[in-house]
C-alpha cells in the first residue's frame, strides 16, 4: 500500500452542447507525481457535505488556475473589456472548495486564478486589471509572447525564500487580475518589482498554505520551480505526521 500523500487537483470545466466536460492540464498532475504525491482530479461537487466528505479522505490540494477570470460584478466591479468570466458552476465551487479547504486547514498550493479566488474567500480583494489599476506597472501578461517572464523579489524567511534561495528569480506571467488587499490569513513572501504580490503564505503554523500568481506546473515555468511542488509534499506530509516535542516531567514532591 502506497504511503504517498493523495492530493486532489480542482479541475476545469467548461459547458458546451450537446455534452459539458471537465479536464486538467497535465502539467498539475505530472507536477503532482514527479514530486512525490498521488494527483486525484475533483470535479465540481454540488452538496458541501460531500465535498467535505472527500477533502477529509485526501492530504493536500492544488488550487488551480484558468486562463478565465473572477465575474468582476461579484467583487464589487464594473467589467473590464479585458476581464473573461469562467462559468457561473466553476466560480462557485471554486469559492466553495477554497473557503471549506481553509477552514478545514488542508495543506493547499493556490496557482494563478486559485491564489486569487483563496484570498478573496479569505476577505481579500483583487486588481481588476494590473495595466490600469498599478502605477508603473510591468507587463503581467502579453497576448503574443506566450513565455513572458519577469524577477519577482522574496521576502526574508518565508517559504518562498527558502524554496528559492538567493539569486535572481525569473517566473513566468499571464495575469492581467492580481491580489489587491491581502487577506489577514496570510502575509506576502514575494513581489514583482512594481509591488504586485506574485506569493503568499499562511500565517497559521498549523495550516501549510501557499498562493504564487505566476505557473509552477506550465511548459514555460523553469526547473527550480519544481522545488515548490515538492516543498509542498513535505508541508503535507509534515502537517500529517507533526513533530511532537517532549517535555521532561516536573517531579512532584
Amino acid at each position: 500500500m502506497s504511503d504517498k500523500p493523495i492530493i486532489a487537483i480542482n479541475a476545469d470545466y467548461r459547458p458546451a452542447k450537446p455534452v459539458s466536460f471537465s479536464w486538467l492540464p497535465t502539467g498539475y498532475y505530472d507536477s503532482v507525481a514527479d514530486a512525490g504525491g498521488i494527483p486525484l482530479m475533483l470535479p465540481p461537487i454540488a452538496d458541501d457535505d460531500d465535498l467535505r466528505a472527500l477533502l477529509r479522505n485526501v492530504d493536500g490540494l492544488v488550487l488551480t488556475g484558468c486562463k478565465l477570470d473572477l465575474e468582476p460584478v461579484r467583487l464589487g466591479f464594473e467589467p473590464h473589456p479585458a476581464t473573461r468570466p469562467m462559468p457561473t458552476r466553476r466560480e462557485d465551487f471554486d469559492r466553495r472548495l477554497a473557503r471549506i479547504a481553509a477552514e478545514m486547514k488542508i495543506p493547499t498550493l493556490a496557482i494563478g486564478l486559485g491564489m486569487q479566488v483563496l484570498n478573496v474567500v479569505c476577505g481579500g480583494t483583487l486588481f481588476q486589471h494590473v495595466a490600469e489599476d498599478v502605477m508603473k506597472s510591468l507587463c503581467h501578461r502579453d497576448p503574443v509572447e506566450n513565455c513572458l517572464r519577469h524577477v519577482i523579489e522574496c521576502v526574508p524567511g518565508t517559504k518562498m525564500d527558502s524554496v528559492y534561495g538567493e539569486g535572481e528569480i525569473r517566473v513566468n506571467s499571464d495575469h492581467h487580475m492580481a491580489v489587491d488587499l491581502l487577506a489577514s490569513t496570510f502575509r506576502v513572501s514575494a513581489t514583482a518589482m512594481d509591488g504586485v504580490i506574485e506569493a503568499y503564505e499562511s500565517t497559521d503554523d498549523h495550516w501549510w498554505c501557499m498562493g504564487v500568481q505566476f505557473h509552477p506546473e506550465s511548459i514555460s515555468a523553469s526547473a527550480l520551480d519544481m522545488q515548490l511542488f515538492e516543498a509542498f509534499i513535505e508541508g503535507v506530509k509534515e502537517q500529517a505526521n507533526p513533530e511532537i516535542i517532549e517535555f521532561p516531567q516536573r517531579r512532584v514532591a
